[in-house]
């Protein structure tokens, strides 16, 4: 069983402009919480909704089947709760209902205490010529890096 566990969306940081950030805890049943911990999880296209009770709900995160459970083995897709304070709640939900805005989860994580945490952000979706700009910056600081390192050799 591996200690670090950081299973990251890295598409999101492509696709989406990042507001605001927040640590939200994670409902998951015994069969999902071990299944986590062997990092069979994924959360590339994850993301948020708010259900009419306004609480809030991480749809489409797959998390396999743990190998050992019996029939009380999970569903590996599904939606599952997420913990916030109210505040934040109220704050998020505003946000999303009015400016059309969206929740993306950026990373699961098990943090010192041994909980499954996940790390969600407020978003805008970039648009095309946003996301030529990142590729271009990518490769730029690509190619400076190459030079710099050849140039100390």
């Amino acid at each position: 069983m591996q200690k670090n566990i950081n299973i990251q969306n890295k598409k999101a940081r492509f696709d989406y402009e990042f507001i605001d950030q927040y640590t939200a805890g994670i409902v998951l049943t015994g069969t999902e919480i071990k299944s986590i911990r062997l990092s069979k999880a994924s959360i590339a296209e994850a993301f948020c909704e708010f259900n009419e009770q306004g609480e809030l709900f991480v749809i489409n995160m797959t998390i396999e089947e743990y190998d050992y459970g019996t029939h009380y083995n999970h569903r590996p897709r599904g939606s599952r709760k997420l913990l916030l304070n109210k505040k934040e709640l109220k704050s998020l939900h505003k946000n999303v209902k009015n400016s059309g805005l969206t929740i993306v989860p950026l990373r699961l994580f098990i943090n010192e205490k041994g909980f499954a945490k996940v790390r969600i952000a407020l978003a805008r979706g970039k648009k095309m010529y946003d996301k030529r700009e990142t590729i271009k910056d990518r490769e730029n600081k690509r190619n400076l890096d190459r030079v710099l390192k050849n140039a100390k050799k």
